[in-house]
């Protein structure tokens, strides 16, 4: 919750009553309650307005992504889907971003991954079963590839989540997004 609309409900006081103690529009109001940085005089007038330090107004953003951590989180880790249906790292995962309204960089990055992932697995699994017929390999090739490349993609969900509990960012990404 916004720490503007937190003081302003604490003391009772509606929009239009703040506008007027403050000498702030009430748009300006809105605006910053709605997300917008405040700062200069209008931090200045709605601190002095509301009898609170300045420093208390101000948004503090990396709680707000602390918040915001734990859904990331779920995001990643519904990419486990995978292991049940195929294309479920990526259909889930742009459900509940979508439903939940988690659109930012880390969740495409995220999706991104794994659409990448979708994309070149097949495309080394192709290799290999080429290969297998030109080159004398052993039958259990293929599916020790599979295998192979479905752990690589849970260590790729796992480190991530683990990186996202640890520093809030993704250890392992892209330098683009498919989104």
């Amino acid at each position: 919750m916004n720490k503007l609309l937190k003081y302003r409900e604490q003391l009772n006081l509606t929009q239009q009553q703040l506008s007027e103690k403050s000498n702030i529009s009430v748009r300006t109001i809105q605006r910053v309650e709605a997300g917008q940085v405040l700062k200069g005089h209008t931090l200045d007038a709605l601190s002095k307005a509301l009898d609170i330090n300045k420093n208390d107004l101000i948004q503090n953003t990396s709680n707000e992504k602390e918040g915001n951590i734990r859904l990331i989180k779920l995001i990643n880790l519904s990419s486990l889907l995978l292991l049940i249906i195929p294309l479920g790292s990526i259909v889930l995962p742009l459900i509940i971003m979508y439903w939940k309204k988690e659109v930012n960089t880390i969740t495409k990055q995220i999706i991104s991954i794994q659409m990448l992932w979708t994309l070149i697995f097949p495309i080394i699994l192709l290799t290999v079963i080429f290969l297998g017929n030109i080159l004398p390999l052993s039958k259990q090739s293929v599916p020790l590839t599979m295998l192979l490349l479905i752990l690589t993609n849970i260590y790729i969900i796992i480190r991530n989540t683990a990186e996202l509990d640890k520093h809030k960012k993704l250890f392992i990404k892209l330098k683009f997004n498919m989104l």
